[in-house]
């Protein structure tokens, strides 16, 4: 038997007013049309479900059975369709980011606490992961989407450009290159370097960017933190993005543009191919592109 909700409310009402001219009118229709409809629901049944007279109308026994389980249908439909609003309406909801360390760390904070300021009903999670795990969580849907750069492999997956993280040098003040106004790349090989491990986003585009002429490492390490403990104990120099440099803003420490072509990092908003955002987590993915100039230069 297929029910409609406007079955199913038509029933309800004359259930509760026990005349059809006061049920027609809580639904809105003409009493020819309002009891048309109920005589259709019968039919659907196989089973008259009230007793009418001239002066009452009352509810059979199987009507009695049918009461209860329509009510707990309109109920549950009326929790979806509220579900549903709320949903839209962005007082509920739950979103996953996933984004470079040095992102987590230093743009998206700020946007993040804007974004629960506006919408605190909506539960965040944020996945601070380098590139490769990043966009994995992407493509398996852990994710809804990330912040991070690209990879060879981006199947499944679509990019749109967000922002080019100019690199830079660093190192201490009292190094030889602190004079300098800019720094070239082919002068880097004299002087001890320390790099980020291989699966990091900015040791990638940086050995594109040598590519033979690059040195080996001195020291190879998985955190920002500990590149700048390292070039404050006079290990080496370093060459990191912008969004990084907040990690290097010590008075013992130099920072130094690049000479010729920038050397860059392209920074994308990637999510999931042909697929959907839901409300919340196309709110924030507009917001965060929105305000793409806040990464800075």
């Amino acid at each position: 038997m297929n029910l409609s909700t406007r079955q199913l409310r038509a029933f309800v009402a004359l259930a509760d007013e026990k005349h059809f001219t006061r049920a027609a009118q809580r639904c809105h229709l003409t009493q020819p049309a309002f009891s048309a409809l109920i005589r259709t629901l019968e039919d659907a049944a196989g089973v008259r479900l009230f007793d009418r007279n001239t002066r009452n109308v009352e509810l059979t026994a199987e009507g009695r059975v049918m009461d209860a389980s329509a009510r707990r249908l309109l109920g549950e439909l009326d929790l979806v369709v509220e579900d549903l609003r709320d949903y839209a309406a962005r007082r509920r909801g739950h979103v996953t980011i996933a984004a470079l360390p040095s992102l987590a760390a230093g743009w998206l904070p700020g946007l993040l606490a804007r974004f629960h300021q506006d919408y605190p009903g909506v539960t965040l999670q944020l996945r601070d992961a380098l590139l490769d795990p990043c966009l994995d969580m992407v493509q398996s849907g852990a994710a809804d989407f990330a912040v991070a750069a690209q990879r060879a492999d981006m199947a499944d997956l679509e990019s749109e450009f967000l922002h080019a993280d100019r690199f830079f040098l660093v190192c201490r003040r009292d190094h030889p290159l602190a004079d300098r106004r800019q720094v070239r790349l082919r002068d880097l090989s004299r002087w001890p370097l320390i790099q980020l491990a291989r699966g990091s986003s900015v040791r990638r585009y940086f050995d594109e960017a040598l590519g033979s002429v690059a040195a080996p490492p001195l020291l190879e390490v998985e955190h920002l933190a500990t590149v700048t403990g390292l070039v404050l104990a006079g290990m080496g120099i370093s060459v990191v993005p912008a969004m990084t440099l907040f990690h290097f803003q010590r008075d013992e420490l130099a920072i130094k543009p690049l000479a010729g072509k920038p050397l860059t990092r392209p920074l994308y908003l990637v999510r999931r191919e042909g697929r959907a955002l839901s409300v919340a987590a196309q709110t924030l993915y507009d917001l965060l592109r929105e305000h793409v100039s806040e990464l800075g230069d």
